[in-house]
């Protein structure tokens, strides 16, 4: 059902839908012997339908072999839908695997921040000084003059604890079919690293 259209109706329907599936899944966990198929859980523009009953069931569904793949605007859509904050945390820390595409909302890109962490960095700072034994002001180009003057510039390295990406990272770096994908390979988490995407009518093109 178009919720452009059917708003309302159309949210109503779909929660009971999920609902309905969600119950489904979990209640394999009581019969093992049910558990004999992988089954997927696919939602876009997932804020629409987001609950905070959601985190429970992400929790719960891996051991009952359920796949969840959602994709959302931002985190600040979910926000605006559970207006909880620990809801949303505790969704996304639900999930596991996660696909971040270029973004302006400065929630999401903290939060992403925190939870690739930090790394150390090195800086350089550069000191230019002048040192003069006379100065002059000249009235008619109207600006001084210096004689006998001493100019040193001197270049400092240090090292400072910084994120790993920056915000220009995510609102400029990350062109259009690329992204930054923080995955697990089923036994630990990967290194985060930016990838490009192919989308099928690309490859068809070629």
């Amino acid at each position: 059902m178009n919720i452009a259209t059917y708003r309302n109706l159309s949210k109503v329907i779909a929660a009971y839908l999920k609902l309905d599936f969600q119950s489904e899944v979990l209640s394999r966990l009581a019969k093992p012997n049910a558990i004999h198929r992988t089954v997927c859980f696919i939602s876009d523009e997932f804020h629409e339908y987001v609950s905070s009953l959601d985190a429970e069931f992400f929790a719960q569904s891996r051991e009952a072999k359920c796949i969840n793949i959602v994709a959302t605007q931002s985190y600040t859509s979910l926000l605006n839908t559970l207006q909880n904050q620990s809801a949303v945390k505790v969704i996304v820390q639900s999930l596991v695997n996660k696909l971040w595409f270029r973004t302006d909302d400065v929630f999401t890109i903290e939060d992403i921040q925190k939870q690739i962490g930090k790394e150390e960095k090195q800086k350089l700072s550069q000191t230019i000084s002048e040192n003069a034994k006379e100065t002059n002001y000249n009235y008619l180009l109207k600006r001084f003059h210096s004689y006998g003057s001493n100019l040193s510039e001197s270049f400092n390295t240090y090292s400072m604890s910084d994120y790993i990406y920056d915000t220009n990272f995510f609102t400029q770096k990350l062109e259009t079919f690329s992204c930054l994908c923080f995955i697990s390979n089923g036994f630990s988490i990967l290194p985060p690293q930016k990838i490009k995407m192919f989308t099928n009518y690309l490859s068809e093109r070629r």
